[in-house]
């Protein structure tokens, strides 16, 4: 993998105001690299942080937002991204293989609460819209809080997966790798 085009920050470089911002997060931690890195824009950093955090502890149950989140950094090629979700989301109640199956573009397999989330996911990746079969679905399932939260969770984490695949954010140590049906990083065109 070639060298990031933005490195994280050390945290001897920090300014003041960068210390601030990333509080007591551990830099050299689990999702050090992201922070440090999107931390070079404090005033970005500043608004994202918040927004962020709220689709984190929003109203979807975990277990549905990790898979939703997966999809999408899988969709999108995101490995660091996928990476740190995985570990999220075996700490939200997916198991392993279903962790795993969550890069293959089907939903051949798993059950009907979660074919809808993939293809939710899905849709809004190919078509920026929720086609009307799926969101008659989610409706019937979900609060409207929870329903919109739906779109503004995978265009986040869309965002998110551009930034981190142009600016080349590595993973830490322990984190893991998409499996091989998503091996390879997306790169720019000349």
């Amino acid at each position: 993998m070639p060298a990031p085009r933005i490195p994280p920050l050390a945290e001897s470089d920090l300014t003041d105001e960068q210390r601030e911002l990333v509080g007591g997060v551990d830099l050299s931690g689990q999702a050090g690299n992201l922070f440090a890195t999107l931390v070079r824009h404090p005033g970005l950093f500043r608004r994202w942080l918040p927004f962020g955090g709220k689709l984190l502890s929003g109203k979807l149950p975990a277990r549905d937002r990790e898979l939703l989140i997966l999809r999408t950094a899988a969709n999108c090629h995101t490995h660091y991204e996928w990476g740190q979700h995985a570990l999220l989301a075996a700490h939200a109640g997916l198991k392993p293989d279903e962790i795993e199956r969550t890069v293959v573009p089907s939903t051949d397999g798993w059950s009907d609460e979660d074919a809808l989330l993939l293809r939710a996911a899905d849709e809004l990746h190919a078509n920026a819209v929720l086609g009307d079969d799926t969101w008659a679905a989610l409706s019937a399932r979900y609060t409207e809080p929870q329903l919109m939260e739906v779109p503004f969770l995978v265009g986040h984490y869309h965002m998110v997966a551009f930034v981190l695949n142009s600016f080349g954010v590595e993973r830490e140590d322990g984190v893991p790798g998409p499996p091989e049906a998503q091996a390879t990083r997306p790169q720019a065109s000349s």
